[in-house]
């Protein structure tokens, strides 16, 4: 193939009526065989000459000419833009490809450089008024001012006829005084006298009859040393006897016929609930009225929060468990001046103690107990100087606890329930010793 086909190989169609005399020769051929070159001459000549994919293969190749190769011509002139081809059919939509993968997300940027401040806005509407404060705290006493300087004396009087002066109408009443500080505690009283013996109780009631007693055995056949002798006229009747001991029961006799069913009975009151339904409730907290409160006995806690079952007894600072069940009990005391030792008891054996030293400070303990229908349970201070158990406006002691769940209804038989008196004290107790392990 020569290097005119390679650079057309998409020949052109010859021109109608146009066919050459012989085909293609070998390249050994003279360049004499092809003699009509008239339609090459033609296209050549052109005044605007085609393009090389618009002339035949056979017009360009030197063996049909049969002249040498000449030189290479200058560039011709670019050819005017052809018309624009048809716009060929739409192609199918490709098949939709896979997502890609995500990258790593990049780097975090540098901070940007601080922008600057910018200008001051307008001023904004005037809001709401706004809903009123509360009072404040009343402020403290300011100073008694300084006394001022004596005036001078005033002219001498003259005296009346009568040296008597006439009574004033009455001054306008003044404005009430400023209220004092608190005063100090006052000193612990000495313990009263031992009161005066009661007056005999009332006679109790009857006891219940005993049950009866067991029928005593038979005693032993008596010895008989008499002779027979004549026989006697016949005796009166004498009296009854006393009635028999009561026999053996019989053997359990056939069953009888069932009865009739008898008619539904009315509806009976609802009855009140019992001690162990979840039904029961319990709860306490109160807080100390006053200051370093008397050792070796339950402390009173007369300022009640909460005690709606009245299980609490404020006075004497004893609780009183209303059912067996799981208890909890805490107490928060705050300490000043006075070391404070004290103690959660439960029917007079302590289960915890608290100790903390004299600078203001709170002790405070948090415990669960099972406690027994009638048990009772409260705090109290080892001794008199053991008792810094404070209070103020500002600082709450408090003694607090709750019935967490009952448990079962058992009657607490054959316990003795002692009645708290401010004449007796009641022992501190011990518990046991925690031991140190050898480093």
């Amino acid at each position: 193939m020569s290097q005119y086909e390679t650079q057309m190989p998409n020949n052109p169609p010859l021109p109608k009526g146009f066919t050459p005399q012989r085909s293609l020769p070998d390249s050994s051929l003279p360049a004499g065989d092809f003699t009509d070159m008239s339609y090459c001459n033609m296209i050549l000549e052109a005044p605007i000459p085609p393009t090389a994919d618009q002339v035949p293969w056979f017009c360009t190749c030197t063996l049909c000419k049969g002249g040498s190769t000449g030189p290479k011509g200058d560039r011709g002139d670019r050819g005017l833009p052809g018309q624009p081809g048809s716009p060929g059919r739409r192609g199918l939509t490709g098949l939709q490809g896979s997502p890609g993968f995500i990258g790593h997300p990049g780097m975090k940027g540098q901070k940007g450089d601080e922008g600057v401040k910018g200008n001051q806005g307008p001023i904004g509407l005037m809001g709401m008024k706004g809903e009123q404060g509360y009072k404040g705290d009343k402020g403290d006493l300011g100073m008694d001012g300084r006394p001022g300087v004596q005036g001078p004396p005033g002219e001498p009087g003259q005296c009346p006829a009568s040296c008597e002066s006439p009574p004033g109408s009455p001054g306008e009443v003044g404005l009430p005084g400023i209220v004092g500080p608190r005063g100090i505690p006052g000193n612990e009283g000495t313990p009263g006298m031992k009161g005066q013996k009661g007056d005999k109780g009332e006679v109790g009631m009857p006891g219940l009859p005993g049950l009866e007693g067991r029928k005593g055995d038979q005693g032993e056949q008596g010895l008989c040393n008499c002779k027979d002798g004549a026989k006697g006229a016949n005796g009166s009747q004498g009296s009854m006897g006393p009635k028999g001991d009561k026999g053996d029961a019989g053997s359990q006799g056939h069953e009888g016929v069932a009865g009739l069913k008898g008619e539904k009975g009315d509806l009976g009151m609802k009855g009140p609930p019992g001690p162990c339904t979840p039904a029961i409730q319990s709860a306490f907290s109160a807080r100390l009225a006053f200051n370093y409160p008397k050792p070796n006995l339950p402390v009173p806690f007369t300022d009640v929060i909460f005690n709606v079952q009245f299980h609490f007894d404020p006075t004497l600072g004893v609780y009183t468990a209303p059912v067996n069940g799981t208890y909890v009990f805490s107490y928060h005391l705050v300490v000043s001046l006075k070391t404070l030792k004290v103690g959660l008891f439960h029917n007079f054996q302590p289960v915890v103690k608290t100790t903390d030293s004299p600078n203001v400070g709170t002790a405070s303990q948090h415990i669960v107990l099972h406690l027994n229908r009638f048990d009772r349970v409260w705090l109290q201070v080892k001794d008199s100087n053991t008792n810094g158990m404070f209070a103020n406006s500002e600082s709450s002691s408090t003694f607090s606890g709750f019935l967490l769940y009952p448990d079962n209804c058992d009657e607490p038989f054959f316990r003795d329930f002692p009645v708290f008196s401010n004449d007796e004290t009641y022992d501190w107790g011990n518990l046991p010793n925690v031991t140190t392990p050898d480093p």
